[in-house]
């Protein structure tokens, strides 16, 4: 056990955020996902939510601020204008983790695989709502003064 880190931070998930690089990607997926299929590296979070585990990421993850748009979700097939529950709830903890507006992008289902599939790692949750995935990108952490 370790002091002030989120209970979803495993050992594996903690290597990972250390070792991603700025500008790497990392996926956080739901319990529909092809998962294992995709991923370079595969961390499996099965009794979370994706927010909740997205939630958990960015608490010690920065997000990418050299891009328009540091986080990207799947559109929803034949909809693309939609916005479901869980990326409702994306927003919401990126905006609160950031504390400021994080600008996100919807990209088309076959495009989110392939980004997913170049992704430092994939996070695989037990989130059973569709349209729970999301990708994000690693931002930097200045200097301190």
């Amino acid at each position: 056990m370790l002091k002030g880190l989120d209970p979803l931070l495993s050992p594996d998930l903690l290597f990972v955020l250390a070792a991603m690089g700025h500008g790497d990607e990392l996926a956080i997926v739901d319990a529909n996902f092809p998962a294992l299929s995709n991923a370079r590296r595969l961390i499996r979070l099965d009794g979370a939510s994706a927010p909740r585990a997205l939630q958990a990421v960015l608490s010690l993850m920065p997000l990418d601020d050299f891009v328009d748009a540091p986080m990207a979700v799947m559109e929803v097939v034949g909809d693309p204008t939609a916005i479901p529950g869980p990326v409702k709830e994306f927003q919401v903890v990126a905006d609160n983790a950031e504390g400021r507006a994080v600008a996100r992008k919807a990209i088309d289902r076959f495009a989110f695989y392939d980004r997913a599939k170049t992704a430092f790692a994939i996070v695989a949750t037990g989130e059973t709502r569709l349209y729970g995935c999301v990708l994000i990108k690693k931002g930097v952490i200045g200097p301190q003064e």
